[in-house]
């Protein structure tokens, strides 16, 4: 499955191309809408979300409820177009004048401002700020869905919390792998996706603390993928290890800085002996570990245990203070740009994560048992994990 988006912060529309995706999958828009709706809620989110209500509309690949083996492609409507007109026109440039005055050459540092303005060779950072937008993940979470809807008929399940803002951790609470029903209700109840009553209300206070200060705050998530078979992805090539195909997506999620597969940011501190996980069998359950430190690779391929995925966030470059930068025209010391902006998008980017992974092991999916139609996808997934069961 291939995917291309398109789109501003502030245009029409953003829109996704789906290639490549199995003909026969039934499509569920509800869920569809409501990922994109969970992808806009979180505590330290920013006006911006108190405006768009987003919703997917398919333009081709369905019919009559269910894929046809054609590209897929979607739209999803900014409501904040309506204010942005004049400004984000596609038609020739007139005379007017961007919003608060002068052309926007005050570049965030953090952003992509000052270095898309060079690469391009514009005139102006407005267009840098509009695609470099974080708005543009809407689109890939979408993407992220109808992968889910196909892992959803495998028995592969997705989902993610946060564990840390600024300075407060929840702790080692959390095994990845072996979620109940009742942790993921917490999960999804708290406004900054964290499964604890206590440290959520913490990381609240934490973000507020942030806004008054007129600042930004980073942190960290996990994203975690359960009833993955071993197998996917290979040594073969060094592109085609699974965990680095999850890492370029991860990385494409602005504001990320680093990530680790299962405990990868402690391996320096354990030796070998305790750190690998120890292969165990029993008849009926198979190969299977007791740890789970590995994340669930090993040597570019699954090993059968759940993939685990940790994430570090950057604070957002956007503040209400403004950094200190530099005028591009005038090389005059400047306050930088104070577009409106959020303040904490750790929550958020947990649920982008969930789709970045979906897309990736859908990918290995694919790639492994055929792309053309689901049924032929699901009769070879089957016969694989009965060749499992042998073993």
């Amino acid at each position: 499955m291939r995917f291309l988006t398109a789109g501003e912060s502030h245009g029409k529309y953003l829109t996704g191309i789906i290639d490549e995706y199995p003909s026969g999958v039934e499509i569920d828009v509800d869920l569809l809408n409501r990922e994109l709706h969970r992808r806009q809620s979180g505590f330290g989110r920013g006006g911006r979300m108190s405006i768009e209500d987003d919703t997917i509309e398919i333009i081709s690949g369905v019919r009559k409820g269910k894929t046809t083996g054609s590209p897929v492609s979607f739209i999803i409507a900014n409501r904040d177009w309506d204010n942005w007109k004049e400004i984000m026109d596609t038609g020739p440039r007139g005379k007017e004048r961007d919003r608060g005055g002068d052309k926007l050459l005050n570049p965030r540092p953090g952003h992509a401002d000052l270095n898309g303005y060079i690469k391009y060779r514009l005139d102006d950072i407005r267009d840098v700020i509009e695609r470099s937008s974080a708005r543009e993940t809407a689109a890939r979470v979408a993407v992220g869905c109808f992968a889910r809807i196909i892992l959803k008929l495998l028995g592969i399940s997705i989902f993610s919390y946060v564990y840390q803002i600024g300075n407060i951790v929840l702790g080692n609470r959390v095994k990845e792998g072996r979620i109940n029903e009742s942790t993921l209700k917490e999960i999804e109840s708290s406004e900054v996706r964290c499964p604890d009553k206590e440290i959520s209300l913490k990381m609240k206070e934490e973000i507020t603390r942030v806004i008054k200060n007129g600042d930004s705050i980073g942190g960290k998530f996990r994203v975690i993928a359960t009833g993955i078979p071993p197998g996917l992805g290979s040594y073969e090539q060094w592109d085609k290890r699974i965990d680095s195909r999850i890492a370029g997506l991860f990385m494409s999620i602005p504001a990320v800085k680093a990530i680790e597969i299962g405990d990868g940011f402690m391996a320096p501190y354990i030796t070998g002996i305790n750190f690998h996980d120890k292969i165990y069998y029993k008849k009926g359950t198979g190969f299977y570990r007791k740890t789970n430190r590995a994340g669930g690779i090993e040597g570019g391929i699954t090993n059968g245990e759940s993939v685990v995925i940790g994430v570090s966030m950057k604070p957002v470059p956007t503040t209400s203070k403004g950094p200190g930068t530099v005028n591009i025209k005038t090389k005059k010391a400047s306050a930088s740009l104070k577009e409106r902006s959020d303040v904490c998008v750790v929550p958020a980017a947990s649920v982008i994560g969930e789709s970045m992974l979906s897309i990736v092991i859908l990918n290995e999916i694919q790639e492994k048992f055929g792309k053309d139609n689901i049924d032929e996808i699901l009769e070879n997934y089957k016969n694989y994990k009965k060749y499992i069961g042998k073993i």
